[in-house]
């Protein structure tokens, strides 16, 4: 599940400015993650019960379910057109 080799055209169709492909794709992976770390907490705190937290819970080897890399995703996603973001404009002062 590994990133595979990108051409930068390929980036380069999407936005012109490949900083800017990759500030994009890094905050998306950053979004991914956050999503996954949330959607644990709900499930874990689904499965205690109210004030036992002395013991901790049993994870088996066969639970194990791998899931594809955030970056990886994040990549595939920018790919195919799936990420939409702006720029914001500096609004300087004088």
């Amino acid at each position: 599940m590994a990133v595979k080799p990108v051409s930068l055209r390929k980036m380069e169709e999407k936005t012109k400015n490949i900083y800017e492909a990759v500030v994009v794709m890094s905050k998306r992976a950053r979004q991914i993650n956050q999503e996954r770390f949330e959607e644990q907490v709900i499930e874990e705190s689904e499965e205690l019960e109210m004030d036992v937290l002395d013991e901790l819970p049993d994870i088996k080897p066969e639970d194990y379910e791998e899931k594809e890399k955030v970056t990886t995703k994040a990549l595939n996603e920018f790919l195919e057109g799936e990420v939409n973001w702006r720029v914001l404009e500096d609004t300087e002062e004088d």
